[in-house]
Order: structure tokens, then sequence, then C-alpha cells
């Protein structure tokens, strides 16, 4: 199948579309002005097993189930499952998609897995490589913490710049047809690192590679942010996207009250006492899932841009005291084909 590339944006000629989707999260995630939109919200962390690890990789599973239950599909009928999240070797992933029928893809660009891995399989689609591929990715707050930061008892306190991590999942099923939404451009992010190293500041790392990417996608496209209904990064949160709202328009793309970000929409930053907002390869992820495509699919936006951004440190260069280089992949879905 054919596929048109200018500058870093490919353009995607045929209908490659959303199947299916599913989401799930965790007890605040529920709170959160998103809460009634998710497929389901799991209160209890452990999600019933022994440790955080093994509840993320359960929440991957139910992502994964709800996909395959509203699109009427069994696990036979994919042949491709992207998926990715923020421990070390993608644990969680590799757990949850243990001896399944399906091949398995790992990715890791920290929180902009969701849109690597969405870039991925629709081209690989659209060269017919795959005919039906899911998405997913998760994270958790304790499964986070432990890795990056603090152990949980110790209670350190967070600074305002920081993030919170979510605890969910979201997953969606790609193919051939469908009645949309659809999957129209991709645009492959480069690794860019202003120098910024403090890592409870990661949307200030991400924001540059947000603008990066957005600006490449308006230029190949020859399209501003006043032709989509919707422009929607994450996970920014408060501080990163205030930075890319402020130097967008700087360069000549001027963003309005379209522009969001996935770290603002899943929490109450104030009621919930969330600093500069959410976080984590499950916050746009389940973003997308519970709300964003169900919203395309009704029509309430007929064009949108997604593009998760992801802050790419280990706990390793985090020690070492190393700068945080970040990522960005948008890709445009729209209503109609």
């Amino acid at each position: 199948m054919e596929m048109h590339r200018t500058g870093r944006t490919v353009s995607l000629c045929g209908d490659v579309g959303v199947l299916s989707w599913g989401s799930i999260g965790g007890r605040l995630e529920g709170q959160g002005p998103l809460g009634r939109y998710f497929d389901e919200i799991e209160t209890d962390s452990f999600c019933g097993q022994s440790s955080w690890e093994k509840a993320e990789s359960v929440f991957q599973q139910r992502s994964l189930h709800h996909a395959l239950e509203r699109g009427g599909m069994r696990p036979e009928e994919l042949d491709l499952v992207l998926a990715g999240d923020l421990l070390n070797q993608c644990a969680a992933s590799n757990f949850a998609l243990r001896n399944q029928p399906f091949s398995v893809g790992g990715l890791y660009a920290a929180c902009a897995t969701m849109g690597e891995g969405l870039a991925l399989a629709a081209m690989l689609l659209q060269s017919g490589a795959a005919r039906r591929a899911a998405v997913m990715t998760s994270s958790h707050y304790c499964t986070a913490e432990r890795q990056y930061r603090m152990p949980l008892p110790y209670g350190s306190q967070r600074c305002p710049t920081a993030q919170w991590t979510a605890t969910a999942s979201g997953c969606c099923v790609l193919g051939r047809g469908g009645d949309g939404p659809y999957l129209t451009h991709v645009t492959m992010g480069r690794v860019v690192d202003m120098g910024v190293n403090d890592a409870c500041n990661m949307g200030g790392a991400m924001a540059p590679a947000a603008i990066d990417t957005l600006e490449t996608l308006f230029r190949d496209t020859h399209t501003m942010p006043q032709d989509y209904d919707l422009i929607v990064t994450g996970d920014l949160g408060a501080v990163g996207h205030s930075a890319v709202k402020e130097l967008m328009t700087r360069d000549g793309f001027p963003m309005d009250d379209r522009y969001t970000d996935c770290g603002l929409l899943l929490f109450d930053r104030e009621r919930q006492d969330m600093h500069a907002g959410g976080s984590g390869a499950g916050c746009s992820a389940s973003v997308l899932c519970a709300y964003l495509l169900p919203g395309l699919k009704s029509r309430r936006w007929k064009r949108m841009i997604f593009a998760p951004t992801g802050a790419l440190q280990s706990p390793t260069t985090v020690f070492q005291k190393e700068t945080m280089p970040a990522v960005c992949h948008a890709v445009v879905l729209s209503a109609e084909r």
C-alpha cells in the first residue's frame, strides 16, 4: 500500500482506523474529571496480586480484554501487539503478554510510548505487514516511585513541578476499514535534549521535544493549529503545557484553548493535590482510550493531534545526574476518512 513522506511526516493513504479500545484506571484516576469515562476503575493498587509490578501487568491484561470485547474480537485475531511501560526491560508488558497467540513487540519511549506504538502500527498496517494490531501501554504510581525515585514509606516531599504517575492502562486495536476514527498522518519525533537534569521537572524537559514535533507536523502538512479541533500533548503537565503554548505562539503557531495536555485532563490538580498534573505511560494512553477516541467517534471533535511526550531517563542516568533527553511522537486522528 502506498504511503507518502514529506519531511518527517508520513501521510497514510488508506483506511487505517481504530477498531476498538479499552481502558482501566486506579482509585485516584476514578476520582478525577475523567473517572466516568473509563471502562473499569480498580481501587486495589495490588489488583489482588503480591506486588505492584504484577498488578501493573494485570492492568494491561484488563485493558486489552476491554478492547477485544468492545470490538467483538478474540486474541487469535490479532497479528501483533505493540506494548510498553516504564519498568526496566518493559517487564509489565512482557509478563502481561506471556503465552499469547499473537506476536509481541516491546516498545520504550517512556510517556510517549502510546504515540510511538500508534505510529508504528499504522505504518505496518498501511504496508500490509499486519492486518490487525493492538497498541497498549501502562504505568503504576507505586512501581514508578519504587524504580525512579524514593521508596514510598520514605515519604519524601514533592516539589511544585513534580507530576503524579498515573495508575492506568489504555489499549486500542487498529485495522483496515471500519468506521473510524482514522489515522491520517504520523510524525515520528527526534530525541531532543536541552540540558534539563531535574527529574522532578519532566514537563520542562519534554516541552522542547513537543515543540519540535508539532512544528514539524504543521510545516510538513502545511497546516496550522487552527486546522484541528483539538491538540493534545502528554504528559507535560502545567509546566510543559505553558511552555509549549508560549514558545509555539512566539514561533508563529498560535495555540489557543484547543490545545490541552493529558496530564491536565486526567486529574483535578487542585482538588486532588496533583502539583503539576499527571504523567506516566498510562496517562496519555488511558486518556486517549477512555476520553479522546470516544469523543472522535461521537463527532465531538472531527480532527485531532495526539502527541504524547516522554522523558527518556533511566534510574541509572538519574543517579548519575545526567540530563533528560525527550521525545514526542504525533499522530493525526480524524473522525472521517
